[in-house]
């Protein structure tokens, strides 16, 4: 019976709504509390957790929660990806839980699995995000700054962080307009030669249904080092977010720059239950560093 409503509801509506739609069909059905019990069947291909998480642990499926709490750091923070669940991760958990409204205890456990299985895809994408959105310039994710390998699983975080900006914004689309892109796509669009695009953790950000000030603005939340919106030299008409090594945010007209330290209210914490910082042990140089004014790889804030 799962099988036939997978395969129908592939067929209708495509590959991406498949889980969602399944748990949808099997709750309405009247056996929601079984796909619950049993979600892990519906991880498919991708990760499946196999123990309860939490503030100490370490290992690969450390780094596989990490990976879907990125969009959860807190304002300015980036979450470390590094496989050890240290302050931050709990935090970046609490934020996530709270975002669900499940309970809110730092404790990767069945109920925080099952929500995750249900927002990723066959492919660990979350489900409105895809690898085509974020590369339409070649399939093999190669002739970047990066290996293929890693440009793809760079794009990979960026997904997860677009999806909890996605929620917090309301569950609204965000839209994608470019991603990737090779040395050669680069060059064709004109852009920068330190582009982050290059390395595959940048992501462009259309206009509707939020506007690109919103975009930018939001940005703040989930992990993104550089932010670029209207404001800043050719960025009109779309808002671009990436991971580059220290902090650079740029929207002039949107009130976003390195100085504006006047906090707003976290939209996963609006009580400010004092999990803002990020914990040493999270703090991981490769992916973050302090808030700078001009990029230290490239003396200018233009890695667009």
């Amino acid at each position: 019976m799962v099988r036939g409503l997978r395969e129908l509801i592939r067929s209708r509506f495509g590959k991406r709504a498949t889980r969602i739609g399944l748990v949808a069909a099997l709750t309405v059905g009247g056996v929601g509390a079984g796909v619950f019990a049993a979600t892990n069947a519906f991880a498919d291909s991708c990760f499946t957790w196999n123990r309860n998480l939490s503030e100490g642990s370490s290992g690969d499926d450390v780094k596989q929660l990490q990976i879907r709490l990125s969009g959860y750091p807190g304002r300015g923070a980036v979450l470390g990806i590094d496989g050890a669940f240290g302050p931050a991760t709990k935090a970046a958990l609490i934020r996530f839980q709270q975002a669900y409204g499940l309970t809110a205890n730092g404790v990767a456990n069945a109920a925080v699995f099952n929500k995750l299985y249900a927002l990723q895809d066959n492919d660990c994408t979350p489900i409105h995000f895809s690898y085509a959105e974020l590369n339409d310039c070649n399939t093999s994710w190669a002739g970047g700054n990066v290996s293929a390998s890693t440009a793809k699983r760079n794009a990979l975080i960026s997904m997860w962080k677009l999806e909890a900006m996605r929620h917090a914004l309301g569950d609204k689309p965000i839209r994608v307009t470019s991603g990737f892109r090779s040395k050669a796509c680069n060059d064709a669009v004109g852009g920068a030669s330190s582009s982050r695009h290059l390395f595959g953790d940048a992501v462009d950000l259309g206009k509707t249904p939020h506007s690109l000030c919103t975009l930018a603005k939001q940005a703040r939340y989930h992990g993104f080092n550089g932010i670029l919106g209207p404001g800043y030299p050719g960025h009109s008409d779309h808002t671009h977010v990436d991971h580059r090594t220290s902090r650079f945010w740029s929207a002039a007209q949107c009130g976003v720059s390195n100085s504006s330290r006047a906090m707003t209210t976290d939209p996963a914490n609006p009580a400010g239950a004092g999990i803002e910082g990020i914990g040493a042990d999270d703090w991981n140089q490769t992916e973050t560093g302090p808030a700078d004014a001009v990029d230290p790889i490239t003396g200018a804030g233009n890695q667009d």
